[in-house]
């Protein structure tokens, strides 16, 4: 037992000793390893090649443990501008692709501006040239081990460079993608150019109002020139001392009234009738002007025998009743206000009012022009009278409007209404409480520029009371704004009789669409509006329908030049 135990115990000292050893083996394996590790780090801080690696280690160059150690040493070394260069490169591939969309984008809408499509697919290419340049592929290249620090500043640049591009071409494009930034951009110019339009509309007008207003040179040349000759020879043209024309005042001729101070216009309204009439002898034209223009009125139709025709010339002055205590325009004229709203010439002032700017002519402040109101008393002999305005052009016979049974009415009429145009209430003021009671807004509004009037039947219903009252009412321009039309739609509101449509046709002073069908079928035209035929603005397709009635042969017509 004893010697069985001495061998176990030898063997014991055998294995301390055998343990001892392989705790001593391991503890000097990893000193070294440490030692190896610190070395690897000492030489890579301290900016060692491998060639100092391998003399310094004693290893060959071309042994697979000393490349493996030279990819595990770079692989330990980070470049400070990889980090840089990678987020450059991202900036390029996303404004590439950016790009990219906007051409397809562009291509999908068909826009008109084909332009956008071939920046947008430049742009892209341009990236692309950019990332495959040879002086960047270097840089660019996945296993780069170092990176030139200028060559990034000049990648950076051209990168920097297309962005910059790129977003401004993007920022221009984007109304066109944007629906609604293009639609705002579309109201936004609609409405300056409404702007411009209503504007140019306004100073159009105007400058209309204006030429309206004017008279030719050859025109007052005219006028200036028979004066003469009524001052030369008075003896010629005078019909003080004479007794009236048994003509003048019967009642079985047919009688027209004519008031102008236009000696050719009136001369043309009477050539045209007596040319067109079958028994022109039977005709009586009754023409009335201001004093200033009865000389060359009395002799412009002394100087010429109109085919057997009977012609009155009168002033408004020889009708003695016609004054301001009777007729209330006349009382209104002396109103400042009133005269400075007909006579203002200013731009700014003249067309606050568009839509009525038309009555601001100073001839709706004429007597003459309200004279139509006071036919019977001027004429109190007559039972019928057709009244002309000095702008119309009479094309036939008119003796068939003394024929039409007037059925009691005053006022025989061509209607103008259409649709909702020409009705009563774009003539009067609806809101007023008198005109709402007594007219219907929807009323059919008639035509001024050949009226026929039974006079008895107007004395009978008291017109010209009618006309002074609403005259009085709208001393302050409440009822209506100007002109003879609306008190001429309230006088006889319930008295006119509509005649047939080609006895008048309107609109060859303002309306160049009128056919030439309905012109040559009507009896008389009217060239109502600002274009009158006598002015350098008329409408050339309409003017020959009135130069043809001017009487060009006369001498004093040749000296002025009229026409030409």
């Amino acid at each position: 037992m004893a010697n069985l135990r001495a061998p176990l115990r030898a063997g014991a000292g055998l294995g301390r000793t055998l343990s001892f050893s392989f705790r001593a083996l391991a503890s000097a394996i990893a000193v070294v390893v440490v030692f190896f590790f610190f070395s690897l780090s000492f030489f890579s801080t301290s900016g060692y090649h491998s060639s100092d690696l391998t003399t310094h280690f004693g290893l060959s160059s071309g042994s697979y443990g000393v490349e493996s150690t030279r990819r595990s040493i770079l692989a330990l070394k980070s470049d400070p501008l990889k980090p840089r260069l990678d987020q450059i490169r991202k900036q390029a591939e996303d404004h590439k692709s950016l790009a990219l969309t906007y051409a397809v984008f562009a291509r999908k809408l068909k826009l008109e501006n084909s332009k956008l499509v071939r920046v947008f697919a430049e742009l892209s290419r341009s990236y692309n040239d950019l990332l495959t340049k040879p002086s960047y592929q270097a840089l660019l290249a996945s296993d780069v081990l170092s990176i030139d620090e200028s060559v990034l500043r000049q990648f950076e640049k051209e990168v920097k460079e297309r962005i910059k591009v790129t977003r401004q071409v993007i920022s221009e494009a984007k109304e066109s993608f944007d629906s609604q930034l293009k639609i705002q951009k579309l109201k936004d110019t609609i409405f300056q150019v409404n702007e411009l339009l209503t504007k140019a509309k306004k100073q159009g007008a105007f400058s209309s109002l204006i030429a309206a207003k004017s008279i030719p040179k050859s025109l007052h040349c005219l006028a200036m020139r028979l004066m003469e000759e009524r001052i030369a020879h008075p003896e010629k043209y005078s019909d003080e001392g004479k007794p009236t024309p048994p003509e003048f005042e019967d009642p079985k001729l047919y009688h027209y009234a004519i008031f102008s101070d236009n000696v050719v216009a009136a001369s043309v309204v009477v050539n045209s009738a007596v040319k067109n009439a079958k028994e022109p002898w039977k005709h009586v034209f009754h023409v009335v002007t201001d004093k200033m223009n009865l000389g060359a009125m009395q002799v412009m139709f002394r100087l010429k025998d109109y085919n057997g025709s009977h012609i009155e010339v009168k002033a408004v002055e020889d009708y003695k009743f016609l004054n301001s205590s009777y007729v209330p325009v006349l009382r209104q004229l002396e109103s400042a206000n009133l005269q400075k709203f007909y006579f203002e010439n200013k731009l700014e002032n003249a067309t606050k009012d568009t839509t009525n700017m038309k009555f601001r002519n100073p001839k709706y402040l004429s007597i003459l022009n309200h004279l139509r109101f006071y036919l019977p008393e001027m004429y109190p002999k007559l039972h019928r009278i057709l009244f002309l305005d000095d702008d119309i052009v009479v094309q036939k016979d008119l003796t068939g409007l003394w024929k039409i049974d007037m059925d009691g009415k005053v006022n025989g009429a061509v209607e103008t209404c259409f649709g909702s145009f020409h009705r009563y209430a774009q003539y009067m003021n609806f809101s007023h409480p008198l005109i709402k009671e007594k007219f219907n807004p929807k009323a059919c509004a008639w035509a001024y520029g050949m009226n026929f009037f039974d006079l008895d039947a107007w004395r009978r219903e008291k017109c010209t009371e009618e006309y002074h009252y609403w005259q009085n009412l709208n001393e302050n321009r409440t009822l209506w704004k100007l002109g003879t039309l609306p008190p001429g739609l309230i006088t006889y509101y319930s008295t006119t009789k509509p005649l047939d449509k080609s006895w008048h046709v309107l609109g060859l002073g303002y309306n160049p669409s009128i056919s030439m069908e309905e012109i040559n079928n009507a009896a008389v035209v009217h060239f109502n509006g600002n274009m009158k035929p006598w002015l350098d603005i008329a409408m050339n397709q309409f003017k020959p329908l009135w130069t043809k009635y001017v009487d060009y042969e006369m001498e004093f017509v040749q000296a002025c030049n009229f026409g030409i």
